[in-house]
């Protein structure tokens, strides 16, 4: 005996139940979202601490490394200028002249 369904009468029983289903999957999902509404904000705050700290401290560093190059620069001077005092001397005492 072979009864003839109409087409889609299975489906529409199995769209009820996947309506339940995805509805108690939102609610679910909202809740647990609205759950860790505080830990997001608390976390958006650690990150903008951590980003200022870090800004704060590469700003930090480019000061050191400018002063670092500053007084490196006045040390190379002082060198170069004995050297040049050095051998213009050496010059002079073997009969050359002295720039």
């Amino acid at each position: 005996m072979d009864v003839e369904q109409p087409v889609g009468v299975a489906v529409d029983r199995d769209l009820g139940r996947a309506d339940s289903d995805i509805d108690a999957f939102i609610s679910k999902r909202d809740k647990k979202r609205r759950a860790q509404e505080g830990d997001r904000a608390a976390e958006m705050a650690w990150k903008e601490s951590t980003r200022r700290f870090n800004a704060a401290r590469e700003a930090e560093m480019r000061d050191a490394w400018g002063e670092y190059h500053r007084a490196q620069a006045e040390r190379h001077k002082a060198v170069l200028a004995s050297l040049i005092e050095h051998h213009e001397q050496q010059a002079q005492k073997f009969g050359g002249d002295a720039a």
